[in-house]
């Protein structure tokens, strides 16, 4: 059996679609080494990293961009793919071809644009959306990350319910209580962080609700224990990104939060670690890893009961009514103060995490696969 995949997003390893493809692919080598697998990746990528032993990369033309990206997506590939003569043609993300010359397999993360119609603003946005829609019906098989977002696809893409197959995410083995503990106080000097508080760790467009965390501090004065905000700044008061440090003053909370921007992703680890409490108010993920890393920390968790996490955290994280900053300020005071409480969701986080396992993950895709040479 030979795999050629899609490898637009190599390059971007702390992307969802990036992290995904650059964690599966040495996971299935490791799995089933007797596969062939080939990397297809678009000209800007010349000295990909990382790439595992035994995977014949394929270097193509092109540039950047996204005109760029349709045209690797709709044309480079597809040929890329032709010359190779592989069997199945696999594209990591939500970019599929409109025809392929292998079986096609898709993977669809999430379906944003869709559910959420702020995400897809704009005509080329819309024509993109409409593009690889249509693709995606096309395929012979879909894969996705939890079984929400295979209703998802169901109910926004009609593609049928036996033509999808959801493979979750694991945590990074470095995610741990322990491995890695002696760098938790160099990085807590790194970015000034406090002996105990509250952390949120992730992006700020409007899907990530923030704005919710932010309300839910303003019961929390009395507790004494701060927020850290961390992740990349965006340009803040735009349609997709509101100004949140606006909100924190308007809230009276300035002093009360500390933002630390880009964390390195070698750090992350110990900021979870360092956390009293990680919350993530997001109203719609495909997967949400962040709350699975948390909790493969150690770290308590706090998310509201939407989209995925049901099904992702079992018994493992603290779920509250979906944007009640009321609800999640006294989630977040019972885990602060509460330690049979808190000991107890520790515990059973630790345990949820034991779940997933990229080798998991690997196996299910790989008899996509062979489901997909059957046919």
């Amino acid at each position: 059996m030979h795999i050629a995949l899609n490898g637009w997003f190599w390059d971007q390893p702390y992307v969802g679609s990036g992290q995904y493809i650059r964690d599966l692919l040495p996971a299935m080598r490791k799995v089933a080494p007797e596969v062939r697998f080939s990397l297809i990746l678009p000209g800007h990528i010349t000295e990909p990293d990382e790439v595992p032993d035994g995977v014949e990369v394929i270097h193509t033309t092109g540039g950047s961009g996204d005109i760029a990206k349709v045209i690797f997506e709709q044309r480079t590939y597809p040929r890329a793919v032709a010359r190779t003569g592989a069997d199945i043609a696999h594209v990591p993300y939500w970019g599929p071809p409109l025809s392929s010359p292998a079986r096609l397999v898709t993977s669809v993360l999430d379906v944003i644009p869709l559910a959420i119609p702020n995400y897809s603003h704009g005509f080329k946005a819309r024509l993109y959306t409409s593009l690889v829609s249509a693709a995606a019906r096309g395929s012979a098989h879909t894969i996705t990350l939890s079984e929400a977002s295979r209703q998802d696809i169901i109910d926004y893409l009609e593609i049928p319910a036996e033509k999808i197959t959801p493979t979750y995410l694991a945590p990074d083995e470095r995610y741990h209580p322990r491995i890695g503990r002696e760098r938790d106080e160099e990085v807590r000097a790194k970015y000034n962080l406090p002996d105990r508080f509250v952390l949120y760790l992730g992006g700020f467009d409007i899907r990530k609700q923030v704005n919710q965390l932010l309300l839910a501090f303003t019961y929390m004065l009395n507790e004494e224990v701060p927020l850290v905000i961390a992740g990349k700044t965006p340009p803040w008061g735009t349609p997709m990104f509101p100004d949140l440090p606006r909100y924190a003053e308007e809230l009276g909370i300035s002093d009360d939060i500390q933002w630390v921007g880009y964390i390195d992703e070698a750090d992350k680890p110990s900021i979870y670690r360092l956390a009293d409490v990680y919350v993530f108010p997001s109203r719609y993920e495909g997967f949400g890893l962040t709350v699975l890393e948390a909790m493969a920390c150690g770290t308590p968790v706090v998310a509201n009961e939407v989209s995925t996490f049901p099904e992702l955290v079992g018994d493992g994280a603290y779920l509250v009514e979906p944007g009640s900053a009321r609800a999640m300020a006294g989630a977040i005071i019972a885990l602060l103060n509460q330690e049979p409480l808190r000991t107890t969701q520790i515990n059973n986080g630790l345990a949820q995490v034991t779940k997933f396992s990229w080798r998991k993950t690997a196996r299910e895709t790989l008899s996509v696969y062979e489901q997909v040479m059957r046919l």
